[in-house]
């Protein structure tokens, strides 16, 4: 049975409608809705989570969209949250492919953003979510009107060598060992580390807040990733990076960077910035990985540029802009 858990610091937002959604290739999606609770309606804003995340860690960013006169439609990634899993262990943060990630969001538009949500439709992605999206910016296959990308996943800093990390996962993948958890892996949570030295957030209540959503959802705050995960998602960013690629992106998107970012390269953020023709880049100093759970003044950065960013022009009038680099 489908489920928002709630913790004392951190209430399911009112006005859910849990939405069981069923992928081409047979995966359950665990998937959410809200309707705004200002008067007017500015369209729909779809979630696309990172990495071992769930919709029980956006609680706060739903409820902010909402006040701002945004639907909402949150779900999980299939292999984490209370989404559908292709390994027995479901703390392996697992994925065969991230073509398959593709197929999760065709299954959302279909069955959710098209016949139930208004429009205009945009798209607020992180990490992880920020690579998939723009590969579907670049491939076409983007369901959203504009995009935002908060600290999007396009190198990986916490692996060291990452060329030989890539040919060995590559290797590891070929010998059949995909389903297994890169060296060092674990089942525990990043989430549900300590705080001092932590690499997500300089707000000690967010941190405290996330942690405790992790320990409630289990499971679904999944661990480590498997080899055949990061090899997939090397390949991902290899492919993204490529200035052909770059150069295919026509949809307008916002990426806001974190300055202080110890999980993914914000250098590489800005090479990539550089190339988009149809971009806006927001670096906020000393921000970690997790934007969205940050103090409130790097928050507050982030809203301001979304607000000015979203909803934006109606399409006709959209024009490509040079990208811009701002220090907030």
């Amino acid at each position: 049975m489908l489920t928002l858990r709630p913790t004392p610091d951190n209430p399911v937002p009112p006005g859910a409608r849990l939405v069981p959604v069923e992928t081409a290739d047979g995966i359950p999606l665990r998937a959410a809705t809200w309707r705004p609770t200002s008067r007017t309606v500015k369209g729909t804003v779809c979630l696309l989570q990172g990495r071992a995340e769930f919709i029980e860690k956006y609680y706060e960013t739903i409820a902010e969209l909402r006040a701002r006169g945004f639907c909402v439609v949150a779900f999980d990634w299939r292999g984490q949250g209370d989404s559908g899993r292709q390994v027995r262990d479901a703390h392996k943060g697992h994925v065969r492919r991230f073509d398959d990630y593709r197929l999760d969001l065709a299954a959302v538009t279909e069955q959710i953003l098209v016949p139930s949500m208004p429009e205009p439709h945009f798209g607020l992605a992180h990490s992880m979510g920020g690579t998939v999206a723009l590969t579907g910016a670049a491939e076409g296959w983007l369901p959203f009107r504009r995009l935002v990308t908060v600290a999007p996943m396009l190198k990986i800093r916490m692996v060291r060598w990452p060329a030989a990390a890539s040919v060995l996962a590559r290797t590891l993948h070929r010998l059949g060992l995909g389903c297994c958890y890169t060296p060092f892996g674990k089942p525990t949570s990043i989430a549900t580390m300590p705080f001092a030295g932590n690499r997500l957030s300089t707000d000690p209540s967010r941190y405290e807040r996330n942690a405790q959503a992790a320990r409630v959802v289990g499971a679904g705050a999944v661990g480590g990733p498997t080899i055949a995960w990061l090899a997939s998602a090397f390949r991902a960013m290899r492919t993204l990076n490529r200035p052909a690629t770059v150069r295919r992106i026509r949809l307008p998107c916002l990426i806001i960077a974190a300055g202080a970012d110890p999980v993914c390269s914000t250098p590489a953020v800005e090479r990539f910035a550089a190339r988009l023709k149809t971009g806006h880049l927001i670096v906020l100093p000393g921000a970690r990985h997790e934007i969205l759970t940050e103090c409130d003044a790097l928050r507050a950065d982030f809203w301001a540029a979304f607000d000015a960013f979203i909803p934006g022009q109606a399409a006709p009038a959209e024009t490509a802009a040079e990208p811009t680099r701002a220090m907030a």
